[in-house]
C-alpha cells in the first residue's frame, strides 16, 4: 500500500501546542504496553505521567535529536533514531516475548531537519511484514517542522512485533516514537486478523484533539481523537452540543470507546445535513464506525431524530439513536466501503425526522496482510544470520522475504509457496561478501532452496549433513576453509552443479556425489589435499578415511576383537577343565594300599620266574629228596 504524504497531512495527528494536566495515566486492563522513546538513554515520564522507555529492541542506527527542540513539549518528541544506508536498506523495532493477539501500533515521525540537510528522507513503515505508511520526499513544511502521529491494528501471530524501515535510494528512515498496547482480540470485530487496519481519521465531533499525546484525557487503547472541523464540508450551519452527564455503555468490551467521545456532539439547525469528506486511497476497501449518543434532552422518546446515513451517495442505514438505546447511552454502527471510484469517501447524514447529530467517526483502510515467509524458514535464517556473521550493512532485519514490494535480505531470493499461502527460500547467493563463521544445521530447515552460493568466504567448521534437500541443485561452496568430509546427505539431493573446490576436505567422496559430473552435471573437488575414493583422486586407506577409521577399519577391528575374545574364551575354558581334572586324580588311600599290595606280589612272581628260567639255564635239576 502507498500511503502519500498528502494522506499523511490529513489523516494522521499533527503536533501542535496543547494544555497539559498532571492527571494519571488510566492503565488498559490487558496491562501490557510498550512506550518507547527513540532516541533516548534514559526512561522519562511525560506530563502526564506515563513513562515512556529508553531506546530498546532496534536492531541499528544512530540517534538524533530534533534541531528545535524548544518547539516540543514532550520529551519523546524531541529525540529521534535514523538509519543511514550503512546499516542496510532495512531495520527495525522487533518487539519481543508478546503473546499472540490484536495490538495498537502508534509512532510519531519528525524530521525538523535534525541532520542540517534540509532535505526529508523517502521510506516505507511496515508493521508485521506489511506496508503500511509510505513518506515522499519533500514533505510539506509543516508535516516537516511539527511531524505527524500515525496509528493502526495489527495481529501479532509470531510472539514478537516487527515494525521495519526501508530506505529509498539513500535516505535515512527516521521514527521519534513507538507505542505498543495490547487490545481486545475481538475489537473492531468485522476485520478479522488478515487485515491492518490504518487509520485515516478518526474525529471526535466538537471537540479539540484529545487523548495522549495530545490532553490527559484516557483512552484505554491509547487511541487519539482529532478534531472533526476540518473534515466537515458545511461546518457555517453546524452547532455543538455538549454534556457532563454520564454516558452509558463506553470503556465496556470489546472496543472500550471512552466516555468523552460521547459527551459532545455536532448536529444542525434546520433541515440541513451533516457531511464529511474524507481522503482515501481508492485502491483498498475501508471500514467505517459511526459513534452516537442521544445528549439532547429534548429528545424524549423514539421517532423524535430519525436522520439516514448515505456514504458515497449510497443510503447505507436509518438511524433512531434514542430507540436503539435511549438518552445519555453510546450507540456505535459500522460499515464496509468496497470498489470505490474516487480518493475521496464521502459520508452524509440527512435528516428523516428532526436533525442529524453525531459524536465520532474512524475510518479505518483494511490493508490485507502481505503474505510472510513461513515460521521454520524465518528460524532457519535467523540462525544462518548468526552463524555466517552477516554484517550491519547487508540489512538482514525482520522477514526474510516480506514484505514483498521490498526486496528481501540482501542476497536472498524468495517465492510463493505451492498453494500460495506464504514465502520460502529459494535462492542464497553470498559469494564474496568476507563472511566468517560457519554454516548452521539450522540451513536443513530450508526445504524449499535451490541455490546456495558461498563461495570466496573464510567459512570454517564443516558441512552440515541437513545440506542435503531434494530440492538443492547448485552448491557452490568453493575457496573457503571447511573441513570434515562431505556429508552423505549430499548425495540424496537433485544436485546439477557442485564446486567444492579450495576447502580443507577430506575422506572419501560418496560415489553418487561424483556421479553429477558424469550424468550431465559438473563437479569441482580440486584443491582439497585430503579427499579421496574417486577418479582423478588418490585411493582411500583401507582402514582409515575421512580423519577417523573407515567402514572396513571398523568391520576388521570388531572381527579382531571377536577372535581374541573367542581365544581368550577357549583357554578360560581349558583352564578350568584342567583344575577340576587334577582333583579327580586324588585316589582314596585303600585303593593306594591294595595297589601297592599287587604290584609287590607281581615283582616277586617276576623275580620266581627268573630264578627258574637262570637255573634251566645251567644244566641244573632241581633237588629231588631221597627215598
Amino acid at each position: 500500500m502507498s500511503v502519500t504524504h498528502f494522506f499523511l497531512l490529513v489523516f494522521f495527528f499533527f503536533f501542535f501546542s496543547t494544555t497539559a494536566y498532571s492527571a494519571p495515566h488510566q492503565p488498559y486492563p490487558y496491562g501490557l504496553a510498550y512506550r518507547i522513546d527513540c532516541g533516548s538513554a534514559t526512561n522519562t515520564t511525560d506530563p502526564f505521567n506515563t513513562t515512556w522507555l529508553s531506546d530498546r529492541f532496534y536492531t541499528g542506527g544512530v540517534t538524533g535529536i530534533v534541531s528545535e527542540p524548544l518547539r516540543f513539549h514532550y520529551p519523546y518528541e524531541k529525540t529521534l533514531r535514523f538509519f543511514p544506508v550503512s546499516y542496510g536498506k532495512k531495520n527495525c523495532y522487533v518487539v519481543p516475548s508478546l503473546p499472540n493477539g490484536t495490538y495498537f501500533f502508534r509512532t510519531f515521525i519528525v524530521y525538523d531537519n535534525y541532520d542540517g540537510k534540509s532535505h526529508t528522507p523517502s521510506f516505507d513503515i511496515s508493521v508485521e511484514g506489511t506496508v503500511v505508511f509510505s513518506w515522499r520526499s519533500p514533505w510539506p513544511e509543516l508535516l516537516s517542522r511539527d511531524g505527524a502521529y500515525s496509528d493502526l491494528f495489527a495481529y501479532v501471530k509470531d510472539g514478537e512485533a516487527d515494525v521495519c524501515f526501508y530506505s529509498l535510494a539513500t535516505d535515512p528512515p527516521v521514527i521519534s516514537s513507538l507505542e505498543l498496547v495490547q487490545v481486545d482480540p475481538s475489537s473492531y470485530n468485522s476485520a478479522g486478523n488478515d487485515l491492518v487496519l490504518v487509520n485515516y481519521g478518526r474525529l471526535s465531533c466538537g471537540t479539540n484533539s484529545w487523548g495522549p499525546g495530545f490532553s490527559d484525557d484516557a483512552d484505554l487503547f491509547g487511541r487519539s481523537w482529532q478534531s472533526d472541523k476540518d473534515s466537515r464540508s458545511n461546518s457555517a450551519d453546524v452547532r455543538t452540543i455538549s454534556t457532563r452527564n454520564t454516558i452509558s455503555g463506553t470503556d465496556v468490551k470489546p472496543n472500550y470507546f471512552p466516555m468523552k467521545l460521547y459527551q459532545s456532539a455536532v448536529t444542525v439547525d434546520g433541515d440541513s445535513s451533516l457531511e464529511y469528506k474524507l481522503n482515501v486511497d481508492a485502491k483498498l476497501d475501508y471500514l467505517v464506525w459511526l459513534h452516537f449518543a442521544e445528549i439532547d434532552s429534548t429528545v424524549k422518546k423514539a421517532g423524535d431524530r430519525v436522520f439516514d446515513v448515505f456514504i458515497n451517495d449510497k443510503n447505507v442505514t436509518r438511524i433512531d439513536i434514542y430507540k436503539q438505546v435511549g438518552s445519555f447511552a453510546a450507540y456505535s454502527w459500522h460499515y464496509t466501503v468496497k470498489n470505490l471510484s474516487s480518493s475521496v469517501l464521502s459520508v452524509t447524514l440527512v435528516a428523516a425526522k428532526g436533525a442529524p447529530l453525531i459524536s465520532g467517526l474512524e475510518n479505518y483502510a483494511l490493508v490485507p496482510n502481505d503474505p510472510s515467509t513461513i515460521p521454520e524458514q524465518v528460524i532457519a535464517m535467523k540462525a544462518l544470520k548468526e552463524s555466517l556473521r552477516i554484517p550491519e550493512r547487508m540489512g538482514w532485519n525482520g522477514d526474510p522475504c516480506a514484505p514483498t514490494n521490498w526486496d528481501a535480505w540482501e542476497g536472498v531470493t524468495c517465492r510463493m509457496n505451492e498453494n500460495k499461502t506464504a514465502l520460502v527460500i529459494s535462492q542464497i547467493d553470498l559469494g564474496s561478501q568476507g563472511l566468517k563463521g560457519y554454516i548452521s544445521e539450522q540451513i536443513g530447515l530450508l526445504s524449499n532452496l535451490v541455490s546456495l552460493n558461498l563461495s570466496s568466504n573464510s567459512l570454517e567448521g564443516e558441512i552440515p549433513s541437513g545440506l542435503g534437500q531434494k530440492s538443492l541443485t547448485n552448491l557452490d561452496l568453493s575457496n573457503n576453509q571447511l573441513t570434515g568430509s562431505i556429508p552423505d546427505s549430499l548425495a540424496s539431493s537433485s544436485l546439477q552443479l557442485v564446486l567444492l573446490n579450495g576447502n580443507l576436505l577430506e575422506g572419501r567422496v560418496p560415489e553418487q556425489l561424483y556421479s553429477v559430473g558424469v550424468h550431465g552435471g559438473a563437479i569441482d573437488l580440486y584443491d582439497n589435499k585430503g579427499l579421496c575414493g574417486v577418479p582423478s583422486l588418490p585411493a582411500c586407506p583401507i582402514f582409515w578415511e575421512n580423519g577417523r577409521l573407515s567402514s572396513r577399519g571398523k568391520i576388521a577391528i570388531g572381527l579382531s576383537c571377536l577372535l581374541v575374545f573367542c581365544l581368550i574364551v577357549l583357554l578360560v575354558l581349558i583352564y578350568i577343565r584342567k583344575r577340576r581334572n587334577d582333583y579327580d586324580f586324588g585316589l582314596p588311600s585303600e585303593l593306594m594300599s591294595l595297589a601297592a599290595k599287587r604290584n609287590r606280589y607281581q615283582r616277586q612272581k617276576s623275580l620266581m620266574v627268573l630264578e627258574m628260567e637262570s637255573q634251566h639255564a645251567k644244566g641244573l635239576h632241581p633237588f629231588t629228596p631221597q627215598q
